[in-house]
C-alpha cells in the first residue's frame, strides 16, 4: 500500500507540473507593469498626402533636325548619345540636279554677257555716226535699249545661278540647338525628302515628366512637391514647374524641376510621388513602435497605470523619424516609449 501510495503521489505531481507551466505562459498576456520611459498622448496632426504616379526622364523640349532639300544624305557625323552645339554641321545632303541647273544658268549668264559686249560695241558705232549726223536720234535710242536689255539678261542669269547655289547650301544638316543626340535613324547614302527627320536633339534642361490621373488635377499646381528615388536609391525632391492644359487618355502631363537628376538615359521610367494636399493622421516617433516576428507593437498605458502590448498597423510617413499608425490605437491613447538605458 505504501508503494502504491508513492506511485499515486508521483502521478499527481507529474500532472500538476505541466499545468503550472501552461499557466505561467498565459499569465503575462497583454497586461504589464507600466515601465519607465517617454510617454506620448496620441493626437491627429496635419500630414502631406502623396500619390504614387509614373514618371519619365525627359527634356523640356526636343529639337528635330529636318532635311530642307531633296537629295541623298551623303554623310552623317553624329550618333545617338553624342553632344552637339547649336549651328554645328552634322550631315550633308546633295541634290545632283542642282549642279546641272547651276551649270545651265552659268552658261546663260555667259551668253548674256557676250550679248552685252556686242550691244555696247554697236552703240558706240551708232553714237559716232549720230554725232556725225548720219543716224537719227531714234536709231541711237534703239541701240541704247539693246544694251540695257542685254545687261538685264546678265543680271537675271546671275540671280538664278545664285538661287541655285543658295538651295544647294541648304543641303548642310545643321543642329538647331545644343544638346544630346537622342536619335539619328537615317543612314548615310539614304535618299531624303524635305521635312524628313534626320536626327532628334535634346533642347533645354532635363526634367521629370509625370502622368497624373485627371481626377487629381484640382490638387496639383505649380510648386507642388514631388519626390522620387534616383538611380542610386538616393531620394530626390523637386517642384512642379508646368501643368499642361490638356488631358490625353485620362492622364494629365506635369513637368517637374528635379535638381540632381541623371540625364544619361532620356526616356527612362521612374516611380514618383506627388503632393496632393494634406490630411489628418496619427504620427509618432519611430522609437514608440517595436517589431517582433514581423508584427508591429506599441506599449499602451491603461487607465489603471498598467501597460499592454498592442499590435498596430503602420505606414511610412513623409516626416523624417516618424511613422503613421493606421489601426490598433486611437486619438487620446497614451503610448510609452522604450526606457532609457
Amino acid at each position: 500500500m505504501r508503494f502504491g501510495g508513492k506511485i499515486l503521489a508521483a502521478s499527481v505531481l507529474s500532472l500538476a507540473l505541466p499545468l503550472a507551466s501552461c499557466g505561467s505562459e498565459e499569465a503575462p498576456s497583454k497586461s504589464l507593469a507600466a515601465p519607465t520611459g517617454e510617454r506620448l498622448m496620441l493626437a491627429p496632426s496635419e500630414t502631406v498626402q502623396w500619390q504614387d504616379v509614373p514618371a519619365e526622364i525627359a527634356t523640356l523640349k526636343e529639337a528635330q533636325v529636318l532635311a530642307r532639300i531633296p537629295g541623298i544624305l551623303t554623310s552623317i557625323s553624329v550618333r545617338e548619345g553624342d553632344m552637339v552645339r547649336v549651328g554645328q554641321v552634322i550631315g550633308r545632303i546633295i541634290d545632283n540636279q542642282l549642279g546641272y541647273q547651276a551649270g545651265a544658268y552659268g552658261a546663260h549668264a555667259a551668253a548674256a554677257q557676250a550679248q552685252v559686249t556686242q550691244a555696247e560695241a554697236d552703240w558706240k558705232r551708232i553714237k559716232y555716226l549720230y554725232d556725225k549726223g548720219v543716224y537719227a536720234k531714234a536709231r541711237l535710242d534703239q541701240a541704247q535699249a539693246a544694251v540695257d536689255t542685254a545687261r538685264a539678261q546678265v543680271r537675271a542669269a546671275q540671280a538664278q545661278q545664285s538661287a541655285v547655289g543658295a538651295v544647294a547650301g541648304q543641303g548642310a544638316v545643321v543642329a538647331p540647338s545644343s544638346g544630346r543626340v537622342l536619335r539619328a535613324d537615317v543612314p548615310a547614302g539614304a535618299p531624303v525628302a524635305p521635312g524628313v527627320v534626320v536626327a532628334v536633339i535634346t533642347s533645354g534642361p532635363t526634367i521629370l515628366r509625370l502622368s497624373v490621373p485627371e481626377s487629381l488635377a484640382p490638387q496639383i499646381h505649380a510648386g507642388s512637391r514631388v519626390s522620387t528615388n534616383g538611380f542610386g536609391g538616393a531620394a530626390l525632391e523637386g517642384r512642379v514647374i508646368k501643368v499642361y492644359p490638356s488631358v490625353v487618355s485620362g492622364q494629365l502631363t506635369v513637368d517637374v524641376e528635379l535638381p540632381g537628376i541623371d540625364n544619361t538615359l532620356i526616356g527612362r521610367r521612374l516611380a514618383a510621388k506627388i503632393e496632393t494636399g494634406s490630411r489628418k493622421a496619427l504620427l509618432v516617433p519611430i522609437q514608440f513602435v517595436a517589431n517582433r516576428y514581423g508584427i508591429d507593437y506599441v506599449t499602451l498605458l491603461a487607465k489603471d497605470g498598467s501597460a499592454a502590448q498592442v499590435p498596430v498597423q503602420v505606414a511610412p510617413s513623409s516626416e523624417p523619424g516618424k511613422i503613421e499608425l493606421l489601426s490598433g490605437v486611437g486619438a487620446g491613447d497614451t503610448l510609452i516609449g522604450a526606457a532609457p538605458r
